[in-house]
């Protein structure tokens, strides 16, 4: 599974503390990590939570990614913001119990998450236990297992009713506000994580127009 890191502009300097929590519980499954930044709060390229919620779905679209980790100050404006875009189905996960279950249970594509609320002495150790049972089995398994069969059902339902209720990601890349657009793509790392990995052709090749 590829899993892309994206953090704003508020919790940036947390940025390092993340990735090595998220990374290490990763290369156990043996899952390869994008770090799509912010890297510090100096960065040239500012990420708001919005901006994350659009590098979110452009990434979860192309299948440039397979599972996005955001968050904010309380993980609700980013959780907000992820949803109000096509193709995320994103969760607010603040512990080990919220993972394990919105993996289970909802079978998302991406979780936003508190790095101020709450966060710390020890803060780091629950971000990694967050990511271990997170990715400790395989997402969509059912909990209690003996519902496993109508929870996979009504997901299907939701994923069918985000098709209707969506419009295409390439539509709104072309009519929202094009440098809100382009600061969102402008980060360090995102053409030499993105394009190699994006399979959709039709959204690279705009995104290069820009």
């Amino acid at each position: 599974m590829k899993i892309a890191l994206i953090n704003e502009n508020s919790q940036a300097a947390k940025n390092a503390i993340v990735y090595a929590a998220l990374k290490e519980e990763a290369d156990k499954k043996g899952h390869i990590v994008y770090n799509y930044g912010m890297y510090s709060a100096e960065d040239d390229v500012q990420l708001t939570y919005v901006k994350n919620g659009l590098l979110a779905s452009i990434l979860l679209t192309t299948k440039a990614v397979d599972f996005v980790v955001t968050g904010c100050g309380t993980g609700q404006g980013a959780m907000l913001a992820c949803n109000s875009f096509p193709n995320v189905l994103c969760g607010h996960v603040t512990d080990p119990l919220d993972a394990f279950l919105f993996g289970q249970v909802n079978d998302g594509n991406c979780i936003a998450m508190p790095f101020a609320q709450n966060f710390g002495w020890g803060g780091e150790v629950n971000l990694r236990y967050t990511f271990e049972k997170l990715f400790s089995e395989e997402f969509g398994g059912g909990f209690p297992k003996e519902r496993r069969e109508p929870e996979q059902r009504n997901k299907k339902i939701l994923d069918g009713v985000k098709e209707i209720t969506y419009r295409p990601l390439i539509d709104i890349l072309k009519e929202i506000d094009r440098d809100f657009l382009k600061e969102t793509i402008s980060g360090k790392h995102f053409k030499e994580y993105f394009y190699p990995n994006c399979q959709d052709e039709e959204i690279a090749n705009f995104l290069k127009s820009l």
